[in-house]
């Protein structure tokens, strides 16, 4: 219990609590993006990054808010991915997301990731994001650890390819959600939003205070 305490904060191996303003700053506008299709990233591959701007959209589709690359959340990630994050941990997601996309390619019947859409990738996502049992998580919890600790160490590891696809999924997950509600239109628009604090009220129900809503971070 202790070890799976200890993965989960350890901010998902992608460690976006240290985003710089910089890059943060990506997510404050979304005039004039350019559609993902035509999309040229700074890290990954041109193919890669298509299929992961898909996704992103299948976590956080259009619906009565902006989708997640309406507010370039598929640049900020390569950004942070090309300018932050420490060399080993950005090896290790590469190549966990490397698996992902190989399953889906594999899976589609396609030659190429730049021919895949949505409808291949969904099937994927939805399996490597079910509910997972304590013992399961446990077990996938142990062997990330194990692997991680191994490669610190200079030493060479191996991780099964299922739960390789599971840890990335759950990361870009919580990563596109996150840097999702950083955005400014999100924040302002979407959340409950208060620049200016006023009264506190220590113990009133959500639903009354924000009409459900959570507060912009």
């Amino acid at each position: 219990m202790e070890r799976r305490s200890a993965l989960k904060n350890m901010g998902l191996a992608f460690g976006y609590a240290v985003a710089t303003p910089t890059l943060l700053s990506l997510l404050q506008s979304c005039k004039n993006k350019p559609a993902y299709a035509e999309w040229t990233p700074n890290f990954l591959d041109k193919d890669k990054g298509y299929a992961m701007a898909q996704t992103l959209d299948l976590i956080l589709p259009k619906t009565d808010t902006p989708s997640a690359t309406e507010m370039n959340v598929h640049a900020f990630i390569d950004a942070y991915l090309d300018e932050v994050m420490p060399l080993e941990q950005r090896d290790f997601v590469v190549m966990k997301m490397n698996k992902f996309y190989e399953k889906v390619l594999a899976d589609s019947g396609k030659e190429s990731l730049m021919g895949i859409e949505p409808a291949d990738i969904e099937p994927a996502l939805a399996t490597y994001l079910k509910k997972r049992t304590d013992e399961e998580e446990d077990l996938q919890n142990e062997a990330i650890m194990s692997y991680m600790q191994a490669i610190m160490e200079g030493g060479e590891a191996t991780l099964d390819d299922e739960i390789s696809r599971v840890s990335f999924a759950h990361e870009l997950r919580d990563l596109a959600t996150w840097a999702y509600k950083n955005s400014e239109y999100v924040g302002e628009e979407v959340l409950a939003y208060l620049p200016i604090p006023g009264e506190y009220i220590a113990c009133e129900d959500v639903t009354t205070l924000t009409n459900g809503k959570a507060w912009s971070l």
